[in-house]
């Protein structure tokens, strides 16, 4: 089994960064960011040009530098921003996690000679998190907690597994993050370096430092390892696309999807399986992400039918400053290969099973999934109520027995219509200004036994032709006596 490579990526002054992003005037001015802690207001983060360090009460900090700039804090949406910088750097790979308030962990295992070797991956991913105006350290170790320790402390370090815990064991007790309280009472103890943590026996340690200190230090020195949770599942297959120049246009867009759909598709024939749903992610030079997706009805590696479900949803795609990476990805299920088959044999029906498929994602890209559907019958006391929407690819569901003709195209609701009877039970003689040629009936509907009486009364139905030639299926539904009569559909 191959060794985890991880990749730690710690933006130091995110929170100022991203304020700095919003405002650029703030860039080369002292900028502090506070929040308030009860009644208190309190400095949380600053830049290099305000000299003033956390924690320190707002208004200390504006006597200290009487031209500081303050912004509130906002951890909300420095969250929100960490998360989708978590989902820009998965055009790198695709397990990416985030680690609160300020960083980022990337496994990269098997993927570093796609750049050429982790260190020109990781010099790769550190410019171009520099080039979106972030601050950034970052280093490669064997886990999670190893690797975030190393970028705090080490910045650019490349260690192997058997050498992680003497390349973590000079670094300060500070890059571990402890609880203040925690920190403080260690540097009481003059452990100062995460290697005194280390040399200490573990009972004592535990006892004083808490057995949570002993679980990071174990992860952190390599003996332990934690799996990280990405902030989406690795996709079963994927395609990627690194442009050469960023892409601005929808004709360079389309051009990419081709390209990513045939290259896909190759992959699935090898693999014995067929698209489900795709989604395309396309990452701005900007550090933010465009999605969309579409779904099949059924399992597909046709490389120009998934390209032409994708066209019409490009242009949903805002390219901002330029698109730099294309990454398609699916989620599948086995597909086997079929030869075409003779008229009338299990193979041709199946090929025009998968037309009708095709047909049915080009009207769902379209009209929407909503809009595309079969209904099947149901058993209901209403016939405006005898069916559901259903799949139109799913199996039929078999009809309840009526018992009786009923007509090929429904009113809903039943229109109401004037309508004559000789007999206070007999068949309708003239509805509206339609007279009767011929009736057949009465078949009696009942409601529901608990709405019987209540809001719905008996229906009789006729089945009934007019003089100009209509065949219709009406409906006497009787209040106090009086007829009310409804045309409920059409025969053929």
């Amino acid at each position: 089994m191959a060794e985890r490579r991880i990749l730690a990526l710690d933006l130091p002054r995110f929170a100022v960064d991203r304020a700095i992003r919003r405002e650029p005037a703030l860039a080369d001015a002292p900028l502090a960011l506070w929040t308030a802690e009860g009644p208190r207001r309190l400095i949380t983060a600053t830049n290099e040009h305000a000299g003033i360090a956390p924690g320190t009460p707002l208004a200390d900090a504006q006597a200290i530098v009487p031209g500081l700039i303050t912004r509130p804090a906002d951890p909300a949406g420095d969250a929100a921003t960490l998360r989708a910088l978590a989902t820009w750097c998965g055009g790198f790979t695709p397990l990416v996690a985030s680690a609160p308030p300020d960083g980022l962990v990337l496994d990269i295992t098997g993927c570093a000679h796609l750049w050429g070797g982790e260190r020109p991956m990781l010099a790769e991913i550190a410019r171009r998190v520099r080039g979106l105006g972030v601050a950034v350290r970052a280093a490669i170790a064997g886990t999670a907690a190893g690797a975030l320790v190393l970028a705090r402390g080490a910045d650019g370090a490349i260690v192997t597994a058997d050498r992680q815990a003497a390349a973590v064991a000079a670094l300060p007790v500070a890059t571990l993050r402890l609880d203040p309280d925690l920190a403080e009472l260690a540097e009481r103890f003059g452990l100062r370096r995460i290697g005194d943590l280390a040399a200490q026996a573990r009972g004592p340690l535990a006892r004083r430092l808490r057995p949570a200190t002993l679980t990071l230090l174990d992860e952190v020195l390599g003996r332990s390892r934690r799996p990280i949770t990405p902030i989406r599942p690795a996709p079963p297959a994927e395609a990627t696309l690194d442009c050469a120049e960023p892409i601005l246009t929808a004709e360079a867009i389309g051009a990419g999807i081709a390209r990513l759909t045939a290259r896909l598709c190759d992959d699935l024939i090898g693999r014995g399986e067929g698209v489900r749903r795709l989604t395309l992610t396309c990452l701005r030079t900007d550090g933010t992400v465009q999605r969309i997706g579409i779904g099949t009805g059924l399992a597909s590696r046709d490389a120009a039918h998934l390209a032409r479900l994708l066209a019409p949803r490009i242009e949903r795609i805002d390219p901002g400053f330029g698109i730099e990476r294309m990454v398609l990805a699916a989620e599948v299920e086995p597909l086997d290969g079929r030869q075409a088959g003779l008229p009338g044999s299990a193979a041709a029906a199946a090929t025009r099973r998968e037309a009708l498929a095709r047909l049915l994602d080009r009207l769902r890209g379209r009209l929407g999934a909503r809009a595309v559907v079969r209904l099947d019958p149901v058993p209901n006391h209403w016939p405006e109520q005898a069916v559901q929407p259903a799949d139109p690819l799913a199996p039929p569901r078999p009809a309840p027995s009526a018992g009786q003709a009923r007509p090929v195209r429904l009113a809903r609701p039943p229109r109401r219509i004037d309508g004559v009877s000789l007999l206070p039970d007999g068949p309708p003689v003239r509805l509206g200004t339609m007279r009767v040629r011929r009736a057949e009936g009465p078949e009696r509907i009942l409601p529901p036994w608990w709405q019987f009486g209540l809001r719905e009364a008996p229906r009789d139905y006729w089945r009934v032709e007019t003089e100009n030639g209509q065949r219709l299926w009406v409906f006497a539904r009787r209040r106090d006596g009086t007829p009310e009569w409804f045309i409920h559909g059409w025969f053929g």
